[in-house]
């Protein structure tokens, strides 16, 4: 990761100079931005490998700046913020963003999230690892050549976090995904269907955790051992 550019966009600049501070030390490159209606034309000119952006903002909200690099960028997005409530995060998860951390935070933290994040998106080489098929026709799932054997509901869930590895899916979101008939149920119900897919790949992979609960957010589907996914 040493070398990759990192662009803080913040208007705080003794924060700004803290987690600059932080993130050289690690080997990372960064740049500043305090006002929210430079971050476009700068990102457009000189694309980084990671943006890590402040929600509120001069001249233009983090949250919209988000939603419009997703039109034209995958540049990961981690979002910084001092708005606690789990909607806000909700909506920056669901316009594009890839994590974000809350103020007050410790930088070693946002270094440890951007590490993440990077490991993410932008994944080391590494050899062949288990592989998951989904045939959506046929409604089956096979994990390194096994089987699963999944009720409708959890082959949904799980297709849904497969297709996306490192993706977060809020509980809402599953569950319109999962319940295709659009029935009113609680948005905890979802938690037992993890539980029980959670059981059912442990059957085949005893150990390894594929589907990953994100705290105050909902779940994501990840391997870090490089599970290759394929859905036909």
């Amino acid at each position: 990761m040493e070398g990759k550019a990192i662009l803080i966009v913040e208007d705080e600049p003794k924060l700004a100079r803290l987690l600059a501070t932080y993130l050289k030390r690690d080997g990372f490159a960064t740049r500043w931005i305090a006002n929210g209606l430079e971050v476009l034309p700068e990102i457009r000119a000189h694309p980084p490998d990671l943006v890590l952006l402040d929600l509120m903002l001069p001249g233009k909200d983090g949250l919209a700046i988000c939603s419009e690099i997703r039109h034209f960028s995958r540049v990961p997005v981690l979002i910084v913020t001092a708005r606690v409530e789990e909607i806000d995060r909700l909506i920056g998860l669901e316009l594009g963003a890839d994590d974000y951390v809350c103020k007050p935070f410790s930088s070693r933290e946002v270094v440890a999230r951007v590490k993440a994040v990077l490991r993410r998106t932008h994944p080391e080489p590494t050899a062949p690892g288990p592989r998951i098929d989904i045939d959506a026709e046929a409604m089956t799932v096979a994990l390194d050549g096994h089987r699963l054997d999944l009720t409708p509901i959890e082959f949904r869930v799980l297709r849904a976090l497969a297709q996306k590895p490192g993706r977060i899916y809020s509980r809402g979101q599953l569950l319109d995904l999962a319940y295709e008939d659009r029935r009113v149920v609680l948005d905890r119900t979802i938690d037992s269907h993890i539980k029980n897919l959670r059981r059912k790949l442990a059957d085949i992979m005893p150990g390894v955790e594929l589907v990953h609960a994100v705290y105050g957010v909902g779940f994501r589907f990840e391997f870090v051992g490089g599970l290759e996914a394929k859905a036909d």
